[in-house]
């Protein structure tokens, strides 16, 4: 086979080559250890967890070693491209903190190894696909989709492995005139890969986070080129690795089946490839065991999902950090204000087996955050998610920003402070009861209060009302009331001689705070009342002793 003349004939019309493309893509001029790590997710639906858990880990570890980190959209696979994904994959990657030295941007990009769309280099793959077919290494396949079938049941009826390869490998075996031929008929093609390997033949490599690993290498003719012209995957990242220069590539463990073919695309270009770096797949229990998180099944692998319930973003971050690194949580329990950027990530302290994803633990950690903002900003991030996922609410928190703002800070001071915001729309429901517009009483009164005792404590305790007493007097006024209608002063007291009394002062201050807050737990009552104002905490009482009459 005459294989600079099948060059030119399946590839006529280039005018790069790759001499020019080389001369574009220099090699980057960064200091010695600098990374250079890139995020490519592809358009084919909504961007998710596992992409925001890779993207940390690979910013990190860029910004750390004064290298550069990337946005590459695979863009190849036309067929599956849904429409404003890559608007979609920017501005939440953009949302939660990811931030690029280069790449694609919603309108344009930025950096000097562009394009940043796959789509877009369409003739950078085909030069290098040229030099394949050159050095013998690729070749035109015609097989349709009933070839390959006809193929694969053939395989399976002699129990062989199947795929395209060896003496399967069909059109590996033609001859020119047949290509040529096939070509004058407008035979659709695909461009293969032609393995080169013999049976048992194994390669290696180290992981950057499983070690060594020694696997099958590839036997297979995958192919290369699409009939569109357009790369595959396996083709595409293995050009625009060696020409971006990237020295880490952290991808997800269901890539490891397709390493060896990645291996021997760089092999035969004469590329040293980067460090693989394949990360373990995030679990979610289930009954007594653990299973990977599924796009299908589970909401909460989506990033929209913590954007339209309102986790704020540092939350989000802090959490995968601590399942990204097996010593982040030791060493944010020694700088608990330290930035994370303080914190040296390494790809050895990533877990080999699956990461179990905990919403509680998010949970938890994104209570923490919000004790660390200020009020100011934590009305502003509320305001913000509000105005995109709940109007009404954010129309609330604009018509009383001041008694939001003062009820976000309830309890938050002291050396154990109150940890009740969690995430925007939690924090939507736990602050209804501050609102006239919202307030609503959900809860029981105590059960040990008769419907009369509660009429006639309301009453009393609206008479003795004053708004500038403060928290020792108004619950001193309280407890005297409680002693006045046959209630302990103290819960203690009642405990001991439960028949001396009708209950207790926590039952009589109960009988109050469903009436103020319509809860029977909310935060300390003084200071809602002080965040009400006198005629709103009269208007409750009022209420409250009409609908109980």
């Amino acid at each position: 086979m005459d294989n600079l003349k099948l060059a030119e004939i399946l590839f006529p019309n280039l005018s790069l080559t790759v001499d020019d493309i080389e001369a574009k893509y220099p090699q980057r001029q960064l200091a010695s250890g600098a990374m250079v790590t890139r995020l490519a997710p592809s358009p084919t639906g909504f961007i998710h967890l596992g992409n925001l858990y890779g993207a940390y880990a690979d910013m990190k570890l860029a910004n750390q070693s004064g290298g550069v980190f990337y946005l590459r959209i695979e863009d190849t696979d036309e067929k599956r491209e849904v429409p404003g994904a890559v608007e979609e994959i920017i501005n939440g990657l953009q949302y939660f903190g990811v931030d690029f030295d280069e790449g694609a941007l919603i309108d344009g990009e930025k950096g000097a190894y562009g394009p940043y769309r796959q789509s877009a280099r369409k003739e950078l793959y085909q030069v290098y696909a040229r030099e394949l077919v050159k050095k013998g290494l690729a070749y035109p396949c015609f097989c349709t989709e009933e070839d390959l079938a006809e193929i694969r049941n053939q395989q399976e009826a002699q129990k062989e492995q199947t795929g395209y390869y060896g003496k399967w490998a069909r059109d590996r075996f033609l001859t020119m005139e047949q290509i040529e031929k096939n070509l004058a008929e407008g035979k659709p093609w695909v461009l293969r890969f032609k393995a080169m390997v013999q049976d048992g033949e194994t390669v290696g490599l180290v992981d950057g986070i499983r070690g060594p690993l020694v696997l099958p290498a590839n036997n297979m003719d995958f192919v290369v080129l699409k009939a569109t012209g357009l790369p595959t995957y396996h083709f595409a990242h293995v050009v625009d690795d060696h020409l971006m220069g990237t020295t880490h590539l952290l991808r997800g463990e269901e890539w490891l089946s397709t390493l060896p073919m990645h291996l021997a695309l760089f092999a035969a270009m004469g590329w040293e490839h980067p460090l693989y770096c394949h990360t373990a797949h995030l679990m979610k229990k289930e009954g007594e065991g653990r299973r990977k998180l599924s796009k299908r099944k589970d909401p909460e692998l989506g990033l929209n999902y913590y954007r339209s319930l309102g986790y704020h973003p540092l939350a989000v971050k802090e959490y995968l950090l601590t399942i990204l690194n097996s010593n982040y949580e030791e060493w944010r329990l020694e700088h608990p204000t330290a930035a994370d950027s303080e914190f040296e990530f390494t790809v050895d302290k990533m877990g080999r087996s699956g990461a179990l994803f905990d919403l509680e633990k998010l949970n938890d950690i994104s209570q923490t955050i919000f004790l660390q903002l200020t009020v100011e900003e934590i009305y502003e991030f509320v305001l913000a998610w509000a105005k995109e996922y709940d109007t009404a609410y954010a129309q609330i928190l604009t018509d009383h920003a001041d008694m939001a703002k003062k009820a976000f800070d309830i309890g938050r001071s002291g050396d154990k402070p109150r940890k009740d915001l969690v995430y925007g729309a939690q924090i939507a429901k736990f602050s209804a009861y501050i609102f006239p517009e919202t307030f609503e009483i959900t809860d029981s009164y105590p059960a040990e209060v008769s419907k009369e005792d509660c009429v006639t404590i309301l009453r009393e305790y609206l008479q003795g009302y004053v708004y500038e007493d403060d928290n020792d007097a108004w619950f001193g006024k309280v407890r005297l009331l409680a002693q006045e209608l046959g209630y302990a002063a103290k819960p203690k007291d009642f405990k001991k001689n439960p028949d001396q009394y009708k209950g207790h002062v926590g039952h009589v201050s109960g009988v109050i705070r469903i009436a103020l807050t319509g809860r029977t737990n909310s935060p300390d009552l003084w200071e809602v009342q002080q965040i009400l104002g006198v005629e709103e905490v009269a208007r409750r009482i009022n209420n409250a002793i009409a609908a109980l009459n």
